[in-house]
């Protein structure tokens, strides 16, 4: 059954993997054949650079971003690589997103256009500036050492549904966006938007993919057997960051070391295996152990 389930979760990254580069590739490919192609110099073809790079760092950079957790390779050994692969891959989705407002915001500007009046931009804005705030209290919270497991446990389904929120009110972006720039671009042409002309259904049918994607990335964070499962006893655990719990100053190995083999240095040695404390962080804090340790298994 686990090999099983294992399977559908490989097969559907696949799927996913080749609808994200559809997106993309549809994309430039209405850009360049019915739009006149691209450029960088405040005209009609500089906006161009818009619709690609929002769809490729909205849409599919931020959706597979999200799901770097749900690969079963993450659920072992210690999180801070994925945690840098997941914050990484966001990074890289904000940068392809800024350099598509700065194109729109140009060209606007430039062809003295106003900003921010149709419901597609507000809904984008949105999206965008959540996404900041998201990914600035990501990297303050769940990446920095500093924060406690009281307030990493607090934020976590906070920081859930606005992934999720935020790829749901991209794709509503991009969807209204495929619909104005349609309606802007065929309305003084002889075969309108209403008479579904080649580009209409070329232009639609990017907007199905782009469905068809966000759905799948919802689907896979939400499927119950494809989440990290929950450690059942610490020896699942791991470090952040690599920090180990010290024992200096108790002149022995606590009794939550149950295997003396992995306590060393006698009066200030440490467990060299801190998965085998079965006490929480916060015990050990109250307990006057160190209070550099930072435990890792959920979060």
């Amino acid at each position: 059954m686990i090999r099983m389930a294992s399977g559908w979760f490989y097969l559907s990254c696949l799927l996913l993997g080749s609808l994200g580069s559809m997106c993309i590739l549809f994309t430039i490919y209405w850009m360049q054949y019915w739009r006149g192609g691209f450029a960088w110099n405040g005209s009609i073809y500089m906006f161009n650079w818009h619709p690609v790079l929002m769809v490729a760092g909205m849409v599919v950079f931020y959706g597979g971003a999200s799901l770097v957790y749900r690969l079963p390779q993450s659920w072992v050994g210690p999180r801070l690589p994925w945690k840098l692969l997941h914050a990484a891959l966001h990074l890289i989705a904000f940068i392809l997103t800024v350099v598509g407002l700065v194109a729109v915001f140009t060209f606007h500007n430039h062809g003295r256009i106003a900003n921010l009046y149709s419901l597609h931009s507000w809904l984008g804005i949105t999206a965008v500036f959540l996404f900041a705030c998201q990914w600035c209290l990501g990297f303050a919270v769940f990446l920095l050492p500093w924060a406690s497991m009281w307030l990493r446990s607090l934020l976590k389904p906070i920081h859930v549904f606005f992934g999720a929120a935020i790829l749901s009110l991209s794709i509503a972006s991009v969807i209204s966006g495929i619909n104005e720039k349609l309606f802007f671009s065929l309305k003084n042409t002889t075969r309108p938007y209403n008479s579904l002309p080649s580009e209409a259904v070329f232009a639609n049918s990017t907007g199905m993919l782009v469905v068809a994607f966000g759905l799948l990335v919802l689907y896979i964070l939400l499927a119950s057997s494809w989440k990290r499962p929950e450690p059942g006893i610490l020896t699942d655990r791991q470090p952040l960051l690599h920090a180990r719990l010290t024992c200096a100053g108790l002149g022995h190995c606590p009794d939550g070391c149950q295997d003396a083999a992995h306590c060393w240095g006698g009066e200030h040695g440490s467990c060299d295996d801190p998965g085998q404390h079965p006490l929480p962080y916060e015990t050990w804090r109250w307990k006057g152990w160190s209070e550099h340790a930072r435990w890792d298994s959920r979060l």
